[in-house]
């Protein structure tokens, strides 16, 4: 990791000098705009709307418009602010854990000791967590002066940026202020779903699906080129001429479960995973078997039913599949 800032801790004549490090990163996958017709990158250009030329990203200031008169603040104009100046994170109240509202939490930092020795690091962090408390403090992070959190995770100082009282909306809402009577019998079963659900939280058995599908679909495309053919990737299928096309969302599902039971070692697990969605993609196959029986009909009449069977009707599947890959 690489230290985004450097400073010190202040409370009472405590100096603790500290490095501070983006605690959390996304894991998304990355993806950009392109031209659907060529595939061409689509780059969006800083121009001038005085002399219409384009503006490279060293000459951009920022500035404030009241719809009258425009300021421009420069870079030079920011760093003079003390608030920017300053390299302290002050400690302004220790306060009981419970005390600080989920909502208010933002971005989380680590904080690591910046000295030879750590001794009022390790000092300041047995302290909250002997006395149960977090620290408020106030500190200049990016030209903005920020509101936050400092607690004890994993022996490590983690700063907890904060958003302040005007940046948290009421919940208010009409449908909430008539009174509701919930009946007992709704309550015991409200209940008991409770209790077959109640857990220790672990991160670690929630994963995302939807990246982790996106990635399937990515891969599949980058094995078999923009043409993808669902059935030969992802399906199994019959080389007669009832062959069927697995559905791509059933196929990433599977990939999916097939995954999540790999990563759990239960063997049983999987072969129910893996049974469900072949009985999902029966109903597809049904509804294409009775798609077709009207055009064999119309087909039989013309005497072109062989034709068509043999010939049109599994060029035809590749087109479906593009499409559907899209």
């Amino acid at each position: 990791m690489r230290a985004i800032w450097k400073g010190s801790i202040t409370f009472g004549l405590v100096n603790v000098p500290v490095k501070l490090y983006s605690a959390t990163e996304e894991h998304d996958l990355q993806l950009h705009q392109v031209h659907d017709a060529d595939g061409g990158r689509i780059r969006y250009e800083r121009k001038c709307e005085v002399c219409g030329k384009k503006v490279a990203y060293e000459h951009i200031d920022k500035a404030y418009d009241d719809g009258e008169q425009t300021v421009v603040l420069t870079d030079d104009d920011f760093a003079a602010l003390p608030a920017e100046r300053s390299r302290e994170i002050e400690v302004l109240e220790f306060v009981p854990n419970e005390q600080i509202d989920p909502i208010l939490l933002d971005r989380s930092y680590y904080l690591e000791p910046d000295s030879k020795s750590p001794k009022a690091y390790v000092l300041l962090r047995t302290v909250l967590e002997d006395t149960a408390r977090t620290a408020v403090v106030r500190m200049s992070l990016r030209q903005r002066t920020r509101l936050a959190t400092m607690r004890v995770r994993d022996d490590v100082l983690l700063v907890q940026t904060m958003r302040w009282a005007d940046e948290v909306r009421a919940a208010e809402f009409a449908s909430l202020d008539t009174d509701i009577a919930v009946g007992k019998r709704e309550l015991e079963l409200a209940r008991s779903i409770v209790r077959e659900l109640e857990a220790d939280f672990d991160l670690e058995q929630h994963v995302d699906e939807y990246q982790q599908q996106l990635r399937t679909l990515v891969e599949a495309k980058l094995e078999q080129g923009d043409a993808l053919d669902t059935a030969a990737t992802f399906g199994e299928t019959d080389e007669g001429e009832g062959a069927e096309v697995i559905d791509l969302l059933e196929a990433l599902q599977r990939s999916v479960d097939k995954k999540k039971a790999d990563a759990s070692g239960g063997a049983s697990s999987g072969g129910s995973a893996e049974r469900a969605p072949a009985k999902a993609a029966a109903k597809p196959a049904a509804k294409k078997a009775a798609a077709k029986s009207p055009a064999k009909k119309a087909a039989a009449k013309s005497g072109t039913a062989k034709a068509e069977a043999d010939g049109d009707e599994k060029p035809a599947k590749k087109p479906a599949a593009k499409k559907r890959s899209a």
